[in-house]
Parts: structure tokens; C-alpha cells; sequence
């Protein structure tokens, strides 16, 4: 089967939209542990996809993505998001970079895409991509974790 060329833009900045959308509604409620943990928990079942032999990849590979997303891309996020204190919650503050930062991310990820389209199946291709993304999801997350404790410690 045989996906339109187009097809893959649109689907990618409607998943854009659907994010930022998502963000700006998440950004107006307050932050709980809960909010926090859960992506990272929900996100974790997608390593699933492995026990897929097409999905497979080479260790070295999964743990480069990893460290990739984990150490550069989820860099900017941590620069433009922090959570403050707003009498009783915790609120998620972001800087007005943080939008364009996501949007930078996404255009990265959907270039490298492909150029890793031509060097590995479409399968592949997206497991890596997926270990990539969690790595950075993790970091961000684990590091709102800790700073969500020190606030209400």
C-alpha cells in the first residue's frame, strides 16, 4: 500500500496542532504529581511495538535516539518551562519560546525522518523516532518531577 506523498505533511502538522492545543490546555490547570508521571507511564507501553520483528533495530541505535532526545532535544524544553508556585498549586510557567521550540522539535523530527526513510524500513524508522521521543519526554518530565517536589517540600 501506497501512501499520497502529501499525506505524511498533513498528518504531521495536524499531530502539531493536536499537541499545542493540548499544551495550552494543559498550561491553564494546576500540575500534580499525577499529571506529571502519567505521559511517560502511558508513553512507556509504545516499547510494545518491539516484540514486532519489523520494528526492531540495533541496541546501539535505540540508545543513541535515546541519548539524543534525553540530552539535546530535551534541552529547549527545559530552558523554556518551569513551575512556580501559585498560592496553593503549582502552575506550569512557560516562556513565549516554548511554542516555537516545539514547533523547531517537530520540523527536526520530521526532516531527519527522511533522511532516516532511505537508510531503514518506514517501521524502524518509527521505533527509532519513538525512543527518541521518550528520552526527551523523560528527561523533561523527571526533571518537573523533582522541581514539582522541591516546591512542596
Amino acid at each position: 500500500m501506497s501512501i499520497p506523498p502529501g499525506f505524511s505533511v498533513i498528518a504531521a502538522v495536524a499531530g502539531l496542532v493536536a499537541v499545542l492545543a493540548w499544551r495550552v490546555r494543559e498550561g491553564r490547570t494546576a500540575v500534580t504529581i499525577r499529571k506529571i508521571l502519567i505521559p511517560p507511564v502511558g508513553m512507556a507501553t509504545g516499547f510494545s511495538m518491539f516484540v514486532i520483528p519489523a520494528f526492531r533495530v540495533p541496541l546501539t541505535w535505540a540508545i543513541g535516539a535515546f541519548l539524543i532526545g534525553a540530552i539535546a532535544l530535551a534541552y529547549p524544553l527545559l530552558l523554556t518551562s518551569r513551575l512556580e508556585r501559585n498560592g496553593e498549586t503549582i502552575m506550569m510557567k512557560r516562556s513565549g519560546a516554548f511554542f516555537a521550540v516545539v514547533v523547531v522539535l517537530a520540523a527536526i523530527r520530521y526532516l531527519a525522518r527522511g533522511y532516516f526513510d532511505r537508510l531503514m524500513t518506514m517501521e524502524q524508522t518509527g521505533g527509532l523516532f519513538f525512543v527518541l521521543a521518550f528520552g526527551m519526554i523523560l528527561r523533561w518530565r523527571m526533571s518537573m518531577f523533582f522541581e514539582y517536589r522541591a516546591l512542596t517540600a
